[in-house]
């Protein structure tokens, strides 16, 4: 389980340890995977990628591990790549910018068609937003999703006044805020990751462009509700397939475990700690469908399960999965609307 335990993502890394202990607990209840027990290894994503891969390598070269999974960003999963090829199978939950294609890498995570493409519309749609300002970080998912982001004002006729973007986790981010405040802009579309998002949060509350601004962010859980604080949050909207405060049995009964056995006082579960479960649980299901953990490539495309997402689909190497939006409330998500599929092949 790669998940990040340093770095501005880090502030997941405690509710995804405790998930880790959760995925153990409910596949070895249920009997373990092809009846083998289920040990989870926690690797730290949070550190370099090049880091990461060595580490990971290091473990299948021991046959210590089977399988890999984890909430990590996208420029740890290329470094991995390479490295887990052909070897052991790789599922990657957290969401990301889309277009994965390499064997043996099974995405799902949401991407921008599911996320942002359909919030923009809808928030054009019911508050009647139209001129955007992008802030994020400076990789791989924020670069590649503001290239869709180009792609959507365009389809639905919105104005993007701007952007900016900076190192993640070294970048000046009251600078970020100076020019979303200086651009001219109804709402400002946030791709930051982690504790970049939560200090973007809370110097955003101190200019009271929370007033007047809208945010919306593909990239927000529980964790950084709490961290930004309160007033920080207020007007901000976010898109994702699961959040703590979804009422449906899968994802009740997912809170409620996870509190069993981690108890009352775990770290907040949100939807980068869930993502975690996800990616653990679509590798045990497929590993039994298939029978042999080192191959799952012929019975992924076009299983179906339920998860504490809903249904979840997994077809042409992604997942088609519910994706609501929803406006920050406290320290929970209030779920608005689920937002219609603009699922490209």
């Amino acid at each position: 389980m790669v998940v990040p335990l340093q770095g501005p993502a880090g502030l997941f890394g405690p509710s995804c340890e405790a998930v880790a202990d959760l995925v153990a607990h409910d596949l070895n209840a249920a009997g373990g995977v092809l009846g083998r027990e289920v040990h989870i290894e926690v690797v730290d994503g949070g550190a370099h990628p090049a880091a990461v891969a060595a580490d990971v390598k290091r473990l299948i070269d021991e046959d210590r591990i089977d399988a890999v999974s984890g909430w990590h960003i996208s420029s740890v999963r290329n470094a991995l790549a390479p490295v887990v090829a052909g070897r052991v199978p790789y599922s990657y939950p957290a969401l990301y910018e889309g277009g994965e294609r390499r064997r043996g890498i099974y995405c799902c995570g949401e991407t921008p068609d599911q996320q942002i493409a359909p919030a923009l519309r809808w928030l054009r749609d019911n508050l009647g937003i139209k001129k955007w300002f992008v802030v994020g970080d400076d990789y791989v998912w924020p670069r590649t999703s503001l290239a869709e982001v180009r792609r959507y004002v365009r389809e639905l006729s919105l104005d993007l006044v701007g952007g900016s973007f900076v190192a993640l986790g070294h970048g000046d981010i009251d600078r970020l805020v100076d020019k979303a405040a200086q651009s001219r802009c109804e709402a400002v579309l946030m791709l930051l990751v982690g504790q970049d998002a939560v200090e973007f949060n809370r110097s955003f509350a101190r200019r009271g462009l929370h007033e007047n601004l809208l945010r919306f962010s593909p990239l927000m859980d529980e964790n950084m509700l709490i961290a930004s604080g309160h007033e920080a949050t207020q007007g901000l909207f976010v898109a994702a397939s699961y959040f703590r405060s979804m009422i449906g049995r899968n994802s009740m009964e997912l809170l409620d475990r996870y509190l069993t056995v981690n108890g009352s006082n775990a770290p907040a579960l949100g939807n980068a700690a869930e993502s975690c479960y996800e990616g653990a649980h679509f590798l045990a299901q497929m590993i039994h469908r298939s029978g042999d953990y080192r191959d799952i490539e012929a019975v992924a495309d076009g299983a179906a399960y339920d998860s504490p997402r809903g249904t979840v689909e997994f077809m042409k190497r992604r997942t088609r999965q519910p994706v609501h939006l929803a406006v920050a409330s406290g320290v929970d998500f209030e779920i608005v609307t689920t937002l219609p599929s603009d699922l490209c092949d």
